[in-house]
């Protein structure tokens, strides 16, 4: 535990009692029952190690079935994701059982959903993680089917990220979502409004840069570096803790995108 209140209760009590060892104590112990609250936040906010792993394959095999099908491209990124992970042979196993479970007719991925939000609690850089490993089963074969969108969405409002948040997620994998005037892609629902999916639009530069931070072209300098600030802030590897080096990649890889985008807009207008 750190005892850093607990020694600065202690000297603000012995100052304010005029150097009395009584009001050090008093101060000393108003700190440490302050350090103790503090510490048993961050526990409750601080996800167990592996218990992602179950519900996490599950979702992934409720959303590879939701069209109806299972494909080669979806059981493959299954199985690099079980080497990415580094799983032994037993985990191996448990994370197998849980994608077949997920692809079963009756699963209900409302259950798994609950267990990552469960598992996540306050954690937005864990709730960024997980997304991004289920959108690649999403994105396994381009265009998505509405099934499959709408459970990520219904992931994604779970774990507390906005439709903003997910199109710049979806931005950063080059894909782009369009919520409004002519219809385009492939729609899909579950929440928030009619949106539909374009197909890859990655340009040599990159991503659309504004969608990437999830502000507007007409956003002011400001905002701008308010909503750079806030993501790179969410998105930084070094906050995940105890989880797969493949899930500190991913974190690592969406704050390049967020750094590279911010320095196109820097570039494009000017401001430092």
């Amino acid at each position: 535990m750190n005892f850093s209140v607990t020694l600065i209760g202690a000297f603000i009590g012995f100052w304010f009692t005029h150097f009395s060892l009584l009001g050090a104590m008093v101060g000393a112990a108003l700190g440490f029952m302050f350090d103790a609250s503090r510490q048993q936040k961050r526990a409750r906010a601080a996800p167990a190690a592996g218990g992602y792993l179950q519900p996490l394959f599950a979702l992934i095999g409720a959303v590879a079935k939701a069209d109806g099908r299972i494909s080669e491209a979806e059981i493959a990124i299954a199985e690099r994701l079980m080497d990415r992970f580094g799983l032994d042979t037993e985990r191996r196993r448990d994370a197998i059982v849980a994608f077949n479970q997920g692809k079963q007719p009756e699963f209900n991925a409302t259950i798994v959903i609950n267990e990552l939000r469960s598992w996540v609690g306050h954690r937005r850089d864990h709730s960024f993680t997980v997304l991004d490993v289920v959108m690649e089963t999403v994105l396994a074969e381009g265009d998505p089917a509405p099934e499959k969108m709408a459970i990520l969405r219904q992931l994604a409002f779970a774990l507390r990220i906005s439709d903003m948040e997910l199109m710049a997620l979806m931005a950063m994998k080059g894909y782009a979502w369009n919520t409004g005037g002519q219809q385009r892609g492939r729609a899909y629902g579950g929440g928030g409004g009619q949106g539909s999916y374009i197909p890859p639009q990655r340009s040599t530069q990159g991503p659309d840069p504004y969608t990437v931070l999830g502000i507007a072209r007409d956003a002011d300098d400001r905002a701008i570096k308010r909503a750079y600030r806030k993501l790179i802030s969410e998105h930084h590897p070094d906050r995940l803790g105890d989880l797969p080096d493949d899930m500190r990649r991913r974190a690592e890889s969406r704050a390049s995108d967020i750094n590279a985008a911010y320095e196109r807009i820097k570039a494009e207008r000017g401001f430092k």
